[in-house]
């Protein structure tokens, strides 16, 4: 049960740049039918689209920003982000069937950093989530740190054996002393 996100950014940004030309061609088709001047002349836009030759830079340069664009669009249509909920295991030997679990980034997130932060002698814990991998750093008044890498390790892999993730990331865990030796 691995959800990926959403892909709105690209969607509004494409929905935004249709609007804004739909509503420059009504805005000009409007003040032209009630016999206004026009905020752009449609006559010299087609003209100039008309004495436009493709061996000229600035037609090179637009085709090559538009051709880069939409590779970019294209991209971020195709290609998979990082996962938002992550896959549990399911270790229940008395089902059939399998239960379909996940657990949300930000949700596993929030409870390692609270496990961290919970080992004694760590003042603040920041933890950074790879797909492979689970980064903390933990700031400590102490002036001595030995142990402490240690005892949040063991803090962070007894809490992911609870949670149960059906990918088991490594974690890494790097001290800082808030204090000058």
């Amino acid at each position: 049960m691995t959800r990926f996100p959403r892909r709105s950014a690209p969607a509004v940004v494409v929905a935004l740049v249709l609007f804004a030309a739909c509503a420059l061609v009504t805005t000009v088709a409007v003040q032209q039918l009630l016999g206004r001047t026009p905020w752009v002349d449609p006559r010299a836009v087609f003209g100039a689209l008309r004495d436009a030759r493709w061996s000229d830079p600035a037609v090179a340069v637009v085709a090559s920003v538009c051709a880069v664009l939409g590779a970019c669009l294209l991209l971020c249509a195709l290609l998979p982000g990082t996962p938002v909920v992550l896959p549990l295991r399911d270790d229940d030997p008395d089902t059939d069937r399998a239960i379909s679990s996940g657990v949300t980034r930000r949700g596993l997130r929030r409870v390692l950093r609270s496990t961290a932060s919970s080992v004694d002698g760590v003042a603040s814990a920041r933890l950074v989530l790879t797909e492979r991998a689970i980064s903390a750093t933990v700031t400590t008044h102490r002036v001595i740190t030995d142990g402490v890498a240690d005892a949040v390790r063991a803090a962070l892999e007894h809490r992911l054996d609870r949670i149960g993730q059906a990918a088991r990331p490594t974690v890494r865990v790097r001290v800082l002393s808030g204090r000058a030796r």
